[in-house]
């Protein structure tokens, strides 16, 4: 079965930097369009950024963009997410996830695939 694994979590003060990853099992995921979504306590899963199959097209949430960057590549069936300038509020668990349809992560439903998360401590 198919699967999206992350790695990369873990705790960091505010203003420091993490980098997640996630590694896709099956060479399919380079024509999906992959990304992350967040959850903090108490509160919904929220869409983070989105990077179409050919990394021709980015999309960020207003919360972190110019802070996080996403990237992938195919050839690894890997995609990263940079985050940089964390701040408290980015604390949560991270979920990796992978779609065919793009638009489809704009609403986060109807995604095809879920890693498991990884959790983003930032303490202030």
């Amino acid at each position: 079965q198919a699967q999206l694994v992350e790695s990369g979590g873990g705790s960091v003060q505010a203003g420091g930097s993490l980098q997640v990853s996630c590694a896709a099992s099956e060479r399919t995921f380079t024509s999906y369009a992959m990304g992350w979504f967040r959850q903090a306590p108490g509160k919904e899963r929220e869409f983070v950024a989105v990077i179409s199959s050919r990394a021709d097209s980015i999309f960020y949430a207003d919360s972190v963009k110019g802070r996080f960057t996403i990237s992938r590549d195919n050839a690894k069936n890997t995609v990263y997410l940079q985050m940089n300038s964390l701040k408290p509020e980015d604390t949560g668990v991270y979920f990796c996830a992978a779609e065919p349809r793009y638009s489809n992560f704009m609403t986060g439903r109807s995604i095809g695939y879920w890693g498991q998360g990884t959790q983003v401590t930032v303490s202030s």
